[in-house]
């Protein structure tokens, strides 16, 4: 292996890394799509100040991720962020949305009253989750875009990808890229229930409310779940070869039983989502619950972009122009860049050392209806 084969090989571990925190990161969008139903004003107003400790780590993250991308694949963001535009507008308009919400949702002389801005919210938990899921899909399977490297030589039209005159809308309306959104949004809405669970104190018929809450959505997300890998597993994908590419049959299966300690780690993964939300399920005084769903989402989510990227797969197939389809080796920064921001990257551990560190002293004191009254900022 090669320095830069090396490097390429670093930055999609760190890519992967920033892809597992952001989802098990949702939560707060999960939990965003909980404030309508049978919950009181008061239980609502607890879920939103729950929520609301943590809701910029999630924005956070997104931007790094994003960022992260820009520097180490330069042409997946050109390609992706800059073709399918309509997909990734969605996304970000519903965060905006989402901040500008906890930001004016309790505003003396708010002109829209707190239901409006619960509305976006609960559009950013739904439209957030379901986007994200279906842009993560396509990189299985695959973008109508085509690369033409030599229109950087062109002066009328310097464009490097073209994308299909859809925009993304294709990917939208994909059963197998809304498949894994939908898988996203009832994992976010599990770990949201789990989240207050953790985080709130209460009565016991809230507790109660938010333990079905866990074992519905659980449910259903175990299902989806399953469907996901299902396909994924069956899925051809194309192996770069020489100059081009060829198909693959099972190419992530393949990809798993050639790397299988990523197999084993995409299984503990698994297990400690399923123990997190069955198993609060079933012990009433359980709070952890949380915690084995957070790690073993990371885990998973890991391990798919691994197995999406590694072994010479190309993690960005072209449906148009399979010879277009993206791989770590042709849609890198240069060896030069890498490095640089390999140092940098150093920095990441002690980020995540203070993201732990800020969130223990806000969960220090769960919230409770007296400590709600204590809050100085009411989101």
């Amino acid at each position: 292996m090669t320095t830069l084969e090396f490097l390429q090989s670093y930055w999609w571990l760190i890519i992967a890394v920033l892809g597992g925190l952001l989802v098990f990161l949702l939560f707060v969008q999960g939990g965003q799509t909980m404030l309508y139903g049978r919950a009181s004003e008061a239980e609502r107003q607890l879920m939103v100040n729950a929520l609301g400790r943590k809701w910029e780590l999630t924005f956070t993250t997104l931007v790094v991720f994003g960022g992260a991308f820009f520097a180490s694949f330069p042409l997946f963001y050109s390609t992706s962020f800059g073709g399918a535009y309509w997909l990734w507008m969605t996304i970000l308009v519903s965060f905006v949305l989402q901040a500008v919400s906890y930001e004016f949702r309790r505003k003396n002389g708010n002109l829209y009253g707190t239901r409006t801005y619960d509305a976006f919210l609960m559009l950013n938990g739904v439209v957030g989750c379901v986007m994200l899921g279906v842009a993560v899909a396509t990189m299985f399977f695959g973008g109508e875009f085509v690369i033409a490297r030599d229109n950087i030589l062109d002066a009328r039209s310097p464009v490097i990808s073209q994308w299909a005159p859809t925009h993304g809308l294709e990917a939208m309306t994909s059963w197998k890229c809304l498949l894994l959104g939908v898988t996203v949004l009832f994992l976010s809405r599990t770990q949201g229930a789990l989240y207050f669970i953790n985080s709130i104190r209460t009565d016991a018929v809230f507790e109660a409310r938010l333990k079905r809450k866990v074992c519905v959505n659980g449910v259903v997300f175990t299902l989806l779940f399953v469907a996901f890998v299902v396909v994924l597993l069956m899925q051809t994908g194309l192996r770069s070869a020489g100059s081009g590419f060829v198909a693959v049959e099972y190419i992530y299966l393949h990809n798993l039983l050639d790397m299988w300690w990523l197999a084993i780690i995409f299984v503990a993964g698994v297990v400690s989502v399923l123990y997190g939300i069955f198993g609060s399920v079933l012990h009433s005084a359980w709070r952890g619950g949380i915690w084995f769903t957070g790690v073993g989402s990371i885990a998973v989510v890991i391990v798919l972009f691994l197995i999406a990227g590694y072994n010479g797969t190309a993690y960005y197939p072209s449906i148009l122009d399979p010879g277009s389809s993206l791989t770590l080796a042709n849609s890198s920064s240069s060896e030069f860049t890498l490095t640089v921001m390999g140092w940098v990257s150093l920095l990441v551990p002690f980020v995540l050392l203070y993201i732990s560190y800020v969130w223990r002293k806000m969960n220090a004191v769960p919230l409770t209806d007296k400590e709600l009254q204590k809050e100085h900022h009411q989101y």
